[in-house]
């Protein structure tokens, strides 16, 4: 099947290697109670070697090995709540919060918490936001005095949008 170049002897030690290195891998994953036999409702049954552990149905054989359950779920949605304030913040490649909420008149300021620079710019064209580059901790600021939404994003990283509405 494969040419012979004199190196018979070289594949024979690579598979050999390979055999040895996929027993220790399927060993390492049996002792962490890691089996490929599994019932319908998901419990692990024991594999070669393994024993169960008496009333507790897919319980690891390792001592002192325990799988938690977490108790709360994550927080949903929080950072899409629009938020009543006068500043934003730029950060983790995101405008925070998503949605302000403010009354013609106030001033908006954003700082950027990043190391990379962003921009604050309105997302339609005509728009009032038009920053420069922000490097890390510079700040822009616009005042609003007419109702409305106000879309705008990052023109260095596009998915990084966001708006302000302005009410009276």
């Amino acid at each position: 099947m494969y040419p012979n170049f004199g190196h018979a002897g070289r594949r024979s030690r690579v598979a050999a290697g390979l055999a040895a290195t996929t027993a220790a891998a399927l060993g390492f994953l049996s002792a962490c109670g890691q089996s490929p036999h599994s019932t319908a409702a998901g419990a692990i049954t024991p594999g070669p070697g393994q024993r169960q552990v008496a009333g507790m149905p897919g319980a690891s054989p390792m001592p002192g090995m325990s799988m938690s359950t977490p108790t709360s779920s994550p927080k949903t949605g929080a950072a899409d709540a629009p938020v009543t304030a006068d500043a934003v913040a730029i950060k983790n490649f995101a405008f925070s919060p998503t949605t302000l909420k403010v009354t013609a008149g106030t001033t908006v300021t954003w700082t950027n918490q990043d190391t990379d620079a962003h921009t604050v710019t309105s997302a339609g064209s005509g728009g009032p936001l038009h920053s420069p580059a922000l490097a890390t901790h510079a700040t822009y600021s616009y005042r609003f005095t007419e109702p409305g939404t106000y879309a705008y994003l990052c023109t260095i990283h596009p998915f990084m949008t966001a708006k302000v509405e302005v009410t009276r």
